[in-house]
């Protein structure tokens, strides 16, 4: 697991990654930010990725910042778990935009 690597939840739709940036950068050095976007929308999904330069800076932005009011909402930040595999029980189909078969 990276413990540099932090999940940032709960974030305004309107917040950008120059403002994660700047904020976060409060606690340590910041090294990249990733503001998860709807690909159909191009909109904030809500919630981001922030990297550190080290754990200890991470440990600390989780320390000072979960819970915290940012742009009017409290902040989810905790150390980022892997991403989970996908199973290939079930495939993901792409019907190509139709809503039914044989349209």
């Amino acid at each position: 697991m990276n413990e540099t690597r932090l999940y940032v939840g709960n974030l305004p739709y309107t917040a950008c990654e120059n403002d994660l940036h700047d904020y976060f950068s409060q606690v340590g050095m910041v090294t990249s930010v990733d503001l998860m976007l709807d690909r159909a929308t191009g909109r904030s999904r809500g919630f981001a990725f922030v990297e550190f330069a080290s754990a200890e800076d991470a440990a600390r932005a989780v320390a000072q910042l979960n819970n915290k009011e940012f742009q009017g909402r409290n902040l989810t930040v905790n150390i980022a778990r892997p991403r989970a595999e996908r199973s290939d029980a079930r495939p993901r189909r792409n019907w190509g935009g139709r809503g039914r078969r044989g349209e």
